[in-house]
């Protein structure tokens, strides 16, 4: 794999190499209702938890309070995601770049955002690292501004929190698959499919 500047990745297989896996969650609607069931239980999980432990929900929904103050907060928590979900791609795309990629795609589905390269192959240490990223990073940070914000606003960084953990969901569940797979695995992700490549014995 040294045609490629980083020695995690190369553009083309080494020979030898077939495919084990195939990865499709725009196709395999089975896995995809799994993965999205998962979701929605660590959502409910998460929320339960700090409503139960940190704070109840009601501080953020408290009517009394001034509607201007709810107001924002509500605005808060949508454009506060939606840019979040720009910058989950951006942080998986990044470290494909740091792994060599020579074109990241980005884009939409009608399920999910996604950051893609097609021409690349990534092994297992490189492609869990890719995975996973967005659920590290941002999950210090959102953990952080749960820390230091006032109890009014912390629901609203705590959803931000909320919707890294359950996005991350299909993340968590190829690194799982990718883990059981032979150590010397190739990963194609062109962000809505995902090939998997193994030396054939």
């Amino acid at each position: 794999m040294n045609d490629a500047p980083s020695s995690h990745s190369c553009t083309q297989l080494p020979e030898g190499y077939g495919e084990i896996l195939n990865v499709n969650l725009q196709k395999d609607k089975k896995t995809a209702v799994y993965i999205n069931g998962a979701a929605a239980v660590i959502m409910i999980v998460m929320a339960a938890a700090a409503h139960f432990i940190v704070a109840p929900v009601t501080v953020l929904l408290d009517f009394d309070a001034e509607i201007k103050l709810f107001m924002a907060r509500m605005i808060a928590i949508m454009a506060g995601y939606a840019v979040y979900i720009v910058l989950h791609e951006l942080t998986h795309g990044a470290v494909m770049k740091f792994y060599g990629a020579r074109k990241v795609r980005f884009g939409m589905t009608s399920l999910y955002a996604y950051a893609g390269s097609e021409a690349d192959y990534f092994d297992r240490h490189a492609y869990i690292r890719i995975a996973l990223a967005p659920l590290v990073l941002w999950g210090v940070i959102f953990a952080v501004l749960c820390a230091v914000v006032p109890v009014g606003w912390f629901w609203v960084v705590y959803f931000w929190q909320i919707g890294n953990v359950a996005g991350a969901a299909g993340d968590l569940y190829v690194t799982f698959r990718f883990f059981r797979l032979p150590s010397d695995i190739l990963v194609k992700d062109t962000g809505i499919e995902m090939f998997v490549y193994s030396r054939q014995k």
